[in-house]
């Protein structure tokens, strides 16, 4: 009995290490469509699209090892939370994987249109603010942070703002029907990054699961009465 139970920590210390690889090579996938975007770089596009073939595999390689070690033997209640937390995670990082495509072939499309400084200028910063997330999100779960997984809802406040504000940054600086064409598709690449933060701060939710066992969704859009309340306790006012 010690030895299997020897065998399935280290299977699921192993699984554990898949997600992480995962989260890294979906940072990178980010990393890249957002480079491919800045350069309209189509080969750099193309990468990016042939890249989620990893991912992928990364994704039916833990979801295979969690159900393998649910049927390996019953886990005890902190096993069953890692992997539960597991499996979600796991499918938060395929779909940033997903959005790092659709950026890469919107990208692709737009090629040859008219391009704004400007909005190029915001599209990098939210890139940049959602590469930070998810990091923050995979290390808050590798180490059990508590303290950092309460953080990311406030690094993604900035990237609302910004995704928020794109559609008026577009319509400012289109000044024809091929640069407006281009915005619109813009427009969507910012939602795409948008959504990455959301998925961060659902991977920081899952690491708050596990250090306490209780879920709590650390953003609530159907009481934002609530979430304001909250967000001023603990700023402490």
């Amino acid at each position: 009995m010690v030895e299997s139970r020897k065998h399935f920590h280290e299977e699921l210390d192993k699984l554990e290490a898949t997600v992480q690889e995962m989260g890294v090579a979906a940072g990178a996938q980010l990393r890249q469509a957002m480079d491919a975007l800045v350069e309209d770089d189509p080969d750099l596009c193309d990468a990016v699209v042939a890249g989620d073939d990893v991912i992928d595999a990364h994704y039916i390689l833990v979801e295979r090892g969690v159900v393998e070690l649910f049927a390996l033997q019953g886990p005890v209640a902190m096993d069953l939370r890692l992997l539960a937390t597991i499996l979600h995670v796991n499918l938060h990082l395929e779909r940033i994987a997903d959005m790092a495509v659709n950026i890469a072939k919107i990208t692709r499309v737009s090629a040859g249109l008219p391009r704004s400084p400007s909005v190029l200028a915001k599209l990098q910063e939210m890139g940049t603010i959602a590469v930070a997330m998810l990091a923050a999100s995979l290390d808050a779960f590798a180490r059990r942070d508590l303290s950092l997984a309460r953080a990311l809802p406030a690094m993604d406040d900035p990237l609302d703002e910004l995704n928020r504000g794109m559609l008026t940054e577009v319509l400012a600086d289109s000044k024809d029907k091929r640069m407006l064409e281009w915005g619109m598709q813009m427009h969507v690449v910012s939602r795409q990054i948008e959504r990455v933060g959301d998925h961060a701060v659902d991977i920081a939710e899952q690491a708050a699961y596990l250090v306490t066992g209780v879920f709590q969704e650390f953003t609530d859009a159907s009481h934002p009465e609530i979430e304001a309340g909250n967000r001023l306790t603990e700023a402490g006012i």
